[in-house]
């Protein structure tokens, strides 16, 4: 009796309430991500961008043995190689851009191993749970490849310096344990347990007011990418926004009336 065959890898967006899942799904591969996964990124992210319901955005791999290994090295051969370099880097680069210019929060599950561009993609996240099994690194210096300037600053904003410089200079793998210790990820949580932490976490934020979730992440990551010259003017007129909206009156009337405060996000 012959084997079924496996499903083409793909990067799926399931909208469930308030979170969208973006969930690369390539079990076969540790949920390794193809060119077509990578230009889906930006697509599934503005989805749930517009998606008026969607308060948070969770990143995750199928399966648990992998959050993802990386990129699909079996394509490099044809799409790695060359002319056609350039090309990948582009469709990473737009994947990364569109993770980090996110309005929204987004988490990333990691289950397993987290290797190479599916580190780089963890890092483009607001936060991280791992489980205790998670492993971490960037292979590049095994594979050859130039690691992207443009890809170093989210793991410069988690890690220190000699860390990101150790992960990208030996390539080695480093332990759950480990990530924890030089801010890879906020914390670990049981394999068996991970996933309800995510929607636990999750929906926490999404309980909250959006405008001012969204006036937080905005203002932390400005100041990290620009400290020296944020735009304090777009910050300014962020947290402006949460005073002069509906959300801030009904926080104040819940608090008074003693009752949880639902916030519509304007």
């Amino acid at each position: 009796m012959t084997e079924p065959p496996a499903a083409a890898p793909d990067l799926k967006l399931e909208i469930e309430g308030a979170i969208a899942w973006i969930v690369a799904d390539n079990p076969e591969r540790m949920n390794a991500f193809t060119a077509s996964m990578w230009g889906k990124i930006p697509e599934h992210v503005r989805a749930a961008e517009s998606a008026p319901g969607v308060r948070v955005i969770v990143l995750r791999g199928a399966g648990s043995r992998a959050f993802s290994a990386g990129a699909d090295i079996s394509e490099f051969e044809t799409a790695r190689a060359g002319a056609a370099a350039a090309d990948y880097d582009r469709l990473n680069h737009e994947a990364f851009s569109a993770l980090l210019a996110a309005k929204k929060p987004i988490v990333a599950m990691i289950h397993g191993f987290c290797l190479g561009g599916g580190l780089a993609i963890a890092a483009c996240a607001d936060l991280r749970l791992a489980d205790p099994r998670a492993q971490f690194a960037i292979p590049a210096a095994k594979l050859g490849l130039g690691y992207n300037a443009r890809w170093v600053p989210p793991l410069l904003a988690l890690a220190p310096p000699a860390f990101v410089k150790e992960m990208i200079f030996t390539g080695r793998r480093f332990s759950a344990d480990e990530a924890l210790r030089i801010g890879l990820v906020n914390r670990l949580v049981e394999t068996g347990e991970l996933e309800a932490a995510v929607r636990a976490l999750a929906d926490d934020i999404a309980g909250n007011a959006p405008l001012t979730v969204r006036a937080a992440k905005l203002t932390v990551d400005e100041l990290v990418r620009h400290p020296e010259h944020p735009d304090t003017g777009a910050l300014d007129a962020a947290v402006t926004a949460c005073f002069e909206s509906a959300d801030y009156a009904e926080g104040r009337r819940a608090f008074l009336e003693k009752r949880k405060p639902q916030f519509l996000g304007r």
